[in-house]
């Protein structure tokens, strides 16, 4: 299923190999109020089952959250030459929208794309997690480039978590996260430009526009929440059954798009996997985005989030088959989706060159 494009670079899927994973340790308590303490043990946890399978490079905050990450680590038992600590401040903790995307070029060389953030056109506190490129760029020595808006010239935003590839040449995105006029994030810019910029950019000439994220999702509308691929024909998509609950609508119609994609002739066959959603996760009178589409795939691990649902199981299973060269890693994630994320937003992973491959 590969896909021509005039790109110079290309977009690895996140089942090819990474160099690492980067994170940035919890530290903004209003993202989980009362429950910070919990979430270094979450973070934790993530990294002892990551760090088994590639190296993790951790953003801390200050010295004393980087003493508070190592004391985490190595009561989890996590080896030290698995992960690095760097002091770099930040905002907020969610990397897979503030770090940059890694592309490979026809030679096979890592460049870092930076995109502009804007704290998803909702928050003022934005202004540290801007410059997270630049902190990944310096510590990895890559180079880095700033991608710009067709229409304008400006700096173009783009967030991590509203994109997914196969890796050759299909992207999914929604129209809710880009084309609706809540949370603009580059004003004026319509659906041919973002197309032309995922070719150029991401070596994707083929967009599948879904139509909504999920509910409860604060980024409105991105795409990790609802519809991922695990392979480069297979996509993973969130159905909710119930009528009665807003994810239904959204999951029936991201399901037709799909549908209607699978029958295009130049995407091919499309193999369209149903997960369900967990049971509706709520904080007071807030539904909060809880989804198994929000895993992270490792060196030879799927981590998958699960929310104390009987449909867990299930979800574990179907990831066992989907992916039976992966060990797949449940992990707790009720308390880290009162963040408004999970572990595919917190994690942002760095492609390996061809000559690391060597």
């Amino acid at each position: 299923m590969m896909q021509a494009s005039s790109s110079a670079w290309r977009m690895p899927a996140e089942w090819e190999p990474h160099r690492a994973t980067w994170i940035s340790w919890p530290h903004y308590e209003p993202d989980w109020p009362g429950k910070l303490e919990a979430i270094h043990w979450v973070y934790a946890e993530i990294v002892r089952v990551l760090a088994s399978y590639e190296p993790v490079e951790i953003l801390c905050q200050s010295e004393s959250i980087q003493d508070r990450a190592r004391a985490a680590l190595v009561s989890h038992g996590v080896a030290e030459d698995r992960v690095q600590l760097h002091l770099v401040e930040t905002d907020r903790t969610w990397l897979r929208d503030s770090a940059p995307t890694g592309v490979i070029d026809a030679s096979g060389d890592v460049t870092l794309l930076h995109w502009a953030f804007n704290g998803w056109a909702k928050y003022q506190n934005w202004q540290r997690d801007a410059s997270v490129g630049d902190a990944v760029a310096r510590l990895t020595g890559l180079p880095k480039l700033e991608p710009s808006r067709p229409n304008s010239g400006e700096r173009l935003v783009l967030e991590g978590g509203g994109i997914d590839v196969n890796g050759h040449g299909i992207i999914l995105v929604t129209e809710e996260w880009l084309l609706h006029d809540v949370q603009i994030r580059n004003p004026g810019m319509n659906r041919a430009q973002y197309e032309a910029v995922f070719n150029y950019w991401l070596g994707s000439p083929i967009t599948i526009w879904l139509g909504e994220g999920c509910n409860g999702d604060d980024t409105h509308g991105h795409v990790d929440d609802v519809a991922r691929f695990v392979s480069p024909d297979t996509i993973v998509l969130a159905i909710e059954d119930d009528p009665a609950d807003e994810n239904h609508r959204r999951s029936m119609d991201n399901l037709r798009r799909l549908e209607h994609a699978a029958q295009r002739t130049d995407i091919g066959p499309l193999n369209i996997v149903k997960v369900p959603y967990p049971r509706r996760v709520m904080m007071q009178d807030d539904v909060l985005p809880a989804s198994y589409t929000n895993f992270f795939i490792g060196n030879g691990v799927v981590i998958v989030p699960t929310f104390n649902d009987p449909k867990d199981r299930q979800v574990l299973g179907i990831f066992a088959e989907l992916m039976p060269n992966y060990d797949v890693v449940g992990i707790h994630a009720v308390d880290l989706v009162l963040g408004l994320g999970s572990f595919h937003c917190l994690t942002q992973q760095e492609p390996c060159s061809r000559r690391e491959l060597a």
